[in-house]
């Protein structure tokens, strides 16, 4: 193994693996996948629509409070929450004059779990 950096190796003389290469090219999600895949993880990269989804993930929440728990106003939450929306990760749900989010589905549910479990470095379940 070759060392480009302190801690990446790599090859030490170009070769490939055709019959892995083009087992995994005939699975690859499109292009338009890979993109959208990308674009999600953009949003869930800013650390207050995070803390949104923490919030959503253990209950369902109108503005108001999630404003109250994050201390930010409602106009910042509800900017950040027509992001997620718009990216398909909350819900909302009208009730009367009040509206309460929810994370979208269980997909949201899985992805963010797994995610904070990565990092507290817990075995996947």
């Amino acid at each position: 193994m070759k060392k480009i950096d302190s801690e990446i190796e790599i090859c030490e003389h170009e070769h490939s693996h055709d019959e892995v290469v083009e087992k995994v090219s005939e699975i690859m999600p499109s292009e338009d996948v890979i993109y959208d895949v990308a674009e999600l993880f953009k949003v869930f990269g800013d650390s207050t629509r995070t803390k949104i989804l923490t919030a959503l993930f253990e209950s369902e929440m109108c503005v108001c409070d999630i404003g109250k728990l994050i201390n930010m106003t409602k106009s910042a939450i509800s900017h950040q929450l027509r992001i997620l929306r718009q990216n398909k990760l909350v819900k909302a749900r009208k009730s009367g004059k009040e509206v309460f989010y929810s994370l979208a589905d269980n997909h949201v549910k899985v992805i963010f779990k797994m995610a904070v479990d990565h990092v507290e470095g817990k075995d996947c379940e």
